[in-house]
């Protein structure tokens, strides 16, 4: 059965981004989004543009490393959806509709994101009027974090570990030779408890 023909039986969203590195934000998106349909496409786009600190195959596995925490979490809620991981290079719209996805997931933190994300939402929906845009806003203890802020900081030698999990810290602080006990002590909770 191909892809498309499979979308028929289920309801895809693809919830796309460079993920570099995956934050808690990030993490808060794909949990509640993978709630909204059967099947969620976290897409970790090449974007070579932005010089990422991470390649794509570690964006990738760094994504894949968190999937399985949101999973147990959401069984424990009742929800049996699942969550795949995947590379991209091409346009948003192509790959979403490659994927035979009817849902595209847009996180906002600010209203300083909503025009740019209001106007590429309204470029896709010419592209194809068929895959809808659905924004989920930030929850209020995740809207000021950003992938670049933690880079920021933690390329500066400061604690991350309030914005992003303990593998994803210790990754970044080895980026930047530091010492990843840099990253700051973790608070004694679980990935959703923050």
């Amino acid at each position: 059965m191909t892809e498309a023909a499979q979308a028929e039986d289920e309801r895809i969203g693809v919830y796309p981004g460079t993920f570099d590195p995956i934050t808690k934000g990030h993490i808060d998106i794909i949990r509640r989004a993978s709630k909204t349909v059967d099947r969620l496409i976290v897409a970790v786009a090449r974007n070579a543009g932005k010089g990422p600190l991470f390649s794509l195959d570690e964006r990738v596995e760094m994504v894949k490393d968190e999937i399985d925490d949101i999973l147990a979490q959401n069984r424990k809620d009742g929800f049996v959806g699942t969550i795949d991981v995947k590379p991209f290079g091409s346009l948003l719209m192509h790959f979403a509709e490659n994927q035979g996805a009817s849902v595209i997931i847009r996180g906002l933190r600010a209203v300083s994101d909503f025009e740019y994300e209001f106007q590429m939402a309204g470029m896709n929906a010419r592209l194809n009027p068929k895959i809808e845009t659905l924004f989920l806003m930030a929850s209020d203890r995740h809207q000021f974090i950003s992938s670049r802020f933690v880079k920021e900081i933690g390329r500066l030698g400061g604690p991350i570990i309030e914005f992003v999990t303990a593998r994803v810290a210790e990754r970044v602080m080895n980026r930047f030779d530091r010492d990843p006990s840099q990253a700051g002590q973790a608070k004694q909770t679980g990935p959703f408890d923050d």
